[in-house]
């Protein structure tokens, strides 16, 4: 009579085997996450974009009042949140001139030597390293 089942040794095997599947798996999950991170702080940055040329038409075609519109904060606000930062501190910010705005966001994860995402009323939209961004709150014009 020969008897049917697994050694221990094989189900040993078989455990390993899938446990390091499933480590790769989660590996390539986080790295989704913060790509889908970064694209939802652009997508909204993108917003902040459509909701300060609305401003600009409505102020008879001056940036003044972008910063302090309440849906220019709201996206902006998203964006950073979707970034893993909070809205009104270092990770976003928004500075206007009479003829010029930008706003940036930190990205979740940084893309290349990125590690903000900017937007401007020149229609830029591009990555910023940390030096562009201070230069960015200091003239408060365009991305660099």
């Amino acid at each position: 009579m020969v008897k049917k089942g697994f050694t221990l040794i094989e189900l040993l095997v078989v455990i390993a085997i899938i446990g390091l599947l499933s480590s790769v798996v989660l590996a390539s999950l986080n790295t989704a996450r913060a790509k889908g991170a970064n694209a939802a702080v652009k997508s909204n940055l993108n917003n902040t974009r459509a909701q300060a040329q609305l401003v600009y038409d409505n102020d008879n075609g001056v940036y003044t009042n972008v910063c302090a519109n309440t849906q220019v904060i709201a996206a902006m606000a998203a964006a950073a949140t979707a970034g893993g930062g909070t809205a009104g501190t270092a990770t976003n910010d928004c500075n206007v001139s009479t003829t010029a705005w930008a706003s940036y966001s930190v990205l979740r994860s940084a893309e290349g030597t990125f590690t903000t995402w900017c937007v401007d009323s020149t229609g830029a939209s591009k990555g910023q390293t940390a030096a562009n961004v201070t230069t960015l709150g200091t003239t408060g014009t365009a991305c660099i």
